[in-house]
C-alpha cells in the first residue's frame, strides 16, 4: 500500500554529492514567523561581523501563521506590565503553575522559560514596542482593547489555585481586536533581521536536507518554483510551521481536526518542516494533541452560567480557560454539550462561534427542548442554584466570582456541541528538541546540525486541556532565540574545525 503523499518523507541529500561552489552559510532556518525571525536575529547577533544567516521562507512575505493571532505571549516571573498593575508573580510561581497544568512536564524547559522571562520581556519591547501598562480583569479570549495583561489561562481553576498563587500572564500587543495583533511585532522582527544583516529569500522554501556520513545535518537542498539549489550550513533551525492544513497527517494524528472544524493555520502549515526532521532522523511527540476551542464568552457573565451534557450533568468547571472546557466537552457522549444561562446573566454577543439554540420560559420545557428528562435536568440546575447562592461549587469547586443562581427566566440554552458551536482548531506536537532547540531522535541522542523551533517542534504547550493564550508566540520567541544562538555557536565551532 503507498505512502499518501502528505505523510511522504523527503529523501536526504547525502553531503557528498553537493557541488564544491555550492554557497555556505553557518546557519540557516526555514520559516519566517515569531520562532524563525527570532532564531535568525539571535544567530545574527551572537555570530556577529562576518557571520552568515540565510532565512528561507515559502510565502511572499514575512509573517506565517504568527501573523494572524492577535498577539498574547505568555510570560511573568514580575514582567514590568505585571509590577506596574500591582500583580506579584515570581519565577518559582509560575513554572510551578506550569509544571502543574502540563500533560507531560518537561522541567528543564519549563524552568529555562520561566527563569528567562522577564529578560525575554525586556528582549521583545527592544524590538520597537510597549505593552501597555494596563490591565483587563473580565472574562474573554483576548483583550477587547489594548490592555496590556490578563488572565489567560487556568490559574484561578480549581485545583490550581490552590496550589499556586494565581497571577495574570497573558501579555497582549498593543493592537485592539482578537486577530492579528502579532503582525506589529513581526514588522518589527523583520526591521531588527534585516539590520542584522540576514539573507531572507521569499517564496523559497527548504524541500530536502543535506546530511553527511555521521548523520549530522550539513545543509539545506531549497526549491523557489521551478528553480532549485543547495546551500551548506553549519546549522539548519526549522521553523516551518505545524501539520493543520495537512489531511494525510491530520488523519493520522489528530482526526479530531478534521471533523466539522475550522482550521487555524496558514497555507504552509503542512507539516514539511516536521518531515524533514524525520527525514534526518529526529523523533516526534505530542503530535496526537490537538487544540480545540469554541469560546462561549465574553460577555463575561455566561461564565456564571451552567454547562451540562446530554444527559444533563454538569462536568466541568464553567470558568476553565475556554480550550480546557472544549477539551471536556469532546469526551461527552456524542460530544454534546450546554451553557444554560438565565435571562440576568445572558448579555449580547461577542463571539457568535455557540449559537442559541432556544429560549425557554420554564425548565420542563427546557428539559422537553434538549431531550434530558427533567428530574434530571431540574436536580443539577437546582444544586448548582443552591450553592451558588452560598458562593460554593462543591462538585467543581467554580472559583466563587463566577458564582451566582441561574434562577431568572426565562433561561437561554447555547448549543456548545461539535457540530453546532464553530469549534477551531491547530496542532500542537512537532520534533523532540532539547531546551536549547537541539532535534532528538528516539534515543535521545543529538541530530548534529538541526533545530526545531515553533509548530514544528514539541516544547511547553502540549494539549487544550492545560494551555494558555500566549504559549506559542511566548515558547516560540523565546525558544526560537535559544535554538538560534545555540546553532551559532555549534557552527561557529564547525567553522574552526573545517
Amino acid at each position: 500500500m503507498s505512502t499518501p503523499p502528505g505523510l511522504t518523507i523527503p529523501e536526504t541529500i547525502p553531503a557528498t554529492e553537493v557541488p564544491d561552489d555550492a554557497p555556505s552559510y553557518d546557519v540557516v532556518v526555514v520559516g519566517f514567523g515569531i520562532a524563525g525571525g527570532c532564531a535568525a536575529l539571535e544567530a545574527a547577533r551572537s555570530l556577529g561581523d562576518g557571520g552568515r544567516v540565510l532565512l528561507l521562507e515559502r510565502a511572499a512575505v514575512h509573517g506565517g501563521t504568527s501573523s494572524m493571532s492577535g498577539g498574547h505571549f505568555y510570560l511573568g516571573g514580575g514582567t514590568a506590565v505585571q509590577r506596574a498593575t500591582g500583580h506579584e508573580d515570581t519565577a518559582e510561581a509560575m513554572a510551578a503553575y506550569l509544571m502543574a497544568s502540563t500533560k507531560d512536564p518537561d522541567e528543564r524547559k519549563i524552568r529555562a522559560y520561566c527563569e528567562a522571562s522577564v529578560e525575554h520581556f525586556d528582549w521583545l519591547e527592544a524590538l520597537g514596542f510597549e505593552f501597555e501598562r494596563s490591565y483587563f480583569p473580565g472574562k474573554a479570549v483576548i483583550q477587547p482593547g489594548t490592555e496590556g495583561l490578563m488572565f489567560t489561562g487556568n490559574e484561578k481553576v480549581f485545583p490550581y489555585r490552590d496550589q499556586v498563587a494565581p497571577a495574570p500572564r497573558g501579555h497582549k500587543v498593543p493592537v485592539p481586536g482578537d486577530t492579528e495583533g502579532t503582525r506589529i511585532v513581526m514588522d518589527l522582527l523583520r526591521e531588527r533581521v534585516e539590520e542584522a544583516g540576514v539573507e531572507v529569500r521569499f517564496e523559497t522554501g527548504a524541500a530536502q536536507l543535506v546530511v553527511d556520513g555521521d548523520g549530522d545535518v550539513v545543509g539545506v537542498g531549497w526549491k523557489s518554483f521551478d528553480e532549485t539549489g543547495v546551500v551548506r550550513a553549519g546549522a539548519v533551525v526549522l521553523a516551518a510551521g505545524g501539520f493543520v492544513m495537512n489531511p494525510d497527517m491530520v488523519a493520522r494524528y489528530t482526526p479530531a481536526l478534521g471533523s466539522k472544524l475550522f482550521t487555524l493555520g496558514s497555507t504552509y502549515d503542512d507539516g514539511l518542516g516536521i518531515r524533514l526532521g524525520e527525514s534526518a532522523g529526529a523523533a516526534l511527540e505530542h503530535m496526537e494533541e490537538p487544540f480545540i476551542t469554541a469560546p462561549f464568552y465574553p460577555p463575561s457573565s455566561r461564565v456564571k452560567g451552567l454547562i451540562v451534557n446530554k444527559h444533563g450533568e454538569r462536568f466541568v468547571a464553567e470558568d476553565s480557560y475556554h480550550a480546557r472546557t472544549s477539551y471536556y466537552v469532546l469526551k461527552q457522549p456524542d460530544s454534546v454539550a450546554y451553557l444554560i444561562v438565565d435571562s440576568e446573566h445572558l448579555g449580547e454577543d461577542h463571539m457568535p462561534l455557540v449559537p442559541l439554540k432556544d429560549g425557554y420560559e420554564t425548565v420542563e420545557e427546557m428539559a422537553e427542548g434538549l431531550g434530558i428528562p427533567v428530574a434530571t435536568l431540574r436536580a443539577t440546575i437546582d444544586r448548582y442554584n443552591e450553592h451558588a447562592a452560598r458562593g460554593e461549587d462543591p462538585d467543581f469547586h467554580k472559583h466563587p466570582d463566577w458564582l451566582e443562581p441561574q434562577d431568572q427566566g426565562p433561561w437561554a440554552v447555547l448549543d456548545l456541541s461539535l457540530g453546532v458551536a464553530l469549534y477551531a482548531g491547530f496542532t500542537i506536537g512537532g520534533i523532540r528538541t532539547s531546551v536549547d532547540g537541539e532535534a532528538l531522535r528516539g534515543d535521545g541522542s543529538v541530530v548534529r546540525g538541526l533545530y526545531a523551533v515553533g509548530a514544528c517542534a514539541s516544547n511547553i504547550a502540549q494539549d487544550g486541556a492545560g494551555y494558555c493564550s500566549g504559549t506559542q508566540l511566548g515558547e516560540g520567541s523565546y525558544f526560537g532565540r535559544r535554538a538560534g544562538a545555540h546553532a551559532a555557536k555549534v557552527a561557529s565551532g564547525a567553522t574552526m574545525s573545517r
